[in-house]
């Protein structure tokens, strides 16, 4: 399912304290990594101005981009087996569509000290959620921090009830199936229709023919979805984005919340 992943990465500690964990994420999947970085030619800090001009600057930061995508990382990911691309634009906009123009299957990308998780939705993580259409994978992560090791034991899927449903199912159960995990699923109810919710939930088991634990939760969704995540025994959530139209796909809500607060990594499909 996964072949291909790109990891977008800035030059910054918490970027390489991430490798470990893209390469562990390559490992289970079986896949190729490829690297790519996304400059802005024209930014400058004034001085850089001094004497010559923009398009002299803009050079310059050309040269140093390409020298330090070769040699980043390269013990970790080898330049022969490893292609770097490099960019020049806005980074969210040029991650999303080097992914989609070279076919890749899976995002992974880090958030820096938790920003992401509490409050800084305007980020490049966040845009990069927004833009992407391939699946995209966060981890914990923090500037001195080596982010939680990506396993495969138990994987849990928080699933609604909606038309989406079924796609985020099936997608969860062959991510599952291919890197040797359980599945667990996790929906909460706020209405106290455990019962109905249940059948409803065990009727789109056998119709994509996953078999999965299922635990139905009551209470304010959010509140009642987050505790079930927090008390779970997994190693990654995966979860669904709000809208797949892409013109109305939205990292916010409950999605938002989930990608903040998971005790473990996340997988947006």
């Amino acid at each position: 399912m996964i072949e291909n992943i790109l990891f977008p990465v800035d030059f910054s500690a918490p970027c390489a304290s991430i490798a470990p964990y893209v390469k562990r994420a390559a490992e289970m999947f079986g896949a190729q990594v490829a690297l790519v970085h996304a400059c802005d030619l024209m930014s400058n800090n004034g001085f850089e101005l001094v004497g010559r001009n923009i398009w002299e600057v803009a050079e310059d930061h050309r040269t140093v981009a390409e020298a330090r995508l070769k040699s980043f990382l390269d013990s970790e990911f080898p330049h022969a087996a490893c292609p770097r691309i490099l960019r020049f634009g806005e980074a969210a906009a040029e991650i999303a569509e080097v992914a989609s123009t070279g076919r890749f299957d899976l995002i992974v990308i880090p958030t820096r000290a938790g920003h992401f998780r509490r409050m800084l939705l305007g980020s490049t993580a966040a845009k990069v959620l927004n833009n992407a259409d391939c699946p995209v994978m966060t981890s914990q992560h923090a500037e001195t921090a080596v982010p939680r090791t990506l396993e495969h034991r138990v994987w849990v899927c928080a699933i609604g009830l909606s038309q989406d449903s079924e796609r985020i199912l099936r997608v969860a159960s062959r991510a599952a199936a291919t890197v040797g995990a359980s599945l667990s699923l996790i929906h909460a109810t706020c209405d106290g229709a455990e019962a109905d919710a249940r059948r409803r939930l065990e009727g789109l088991l056998n119709t994509v023919r996953c078999e999965a634990q299922l635990c139905v939760t009551t209470g304010p969704v959010k509140q009642a979805l987050l505790d079930a995540v927090r008390l779970s025994a997994a190693d990654a959530l995966i979860i669904g984005r709000t809208h797949r139209n892409k013109r109305w796909r939205r990292v916010r809500g409950l999605t938002e919340d989930l990608v903040r607060e998971s005790p473990f990594p996340v997988l947006i499909v």
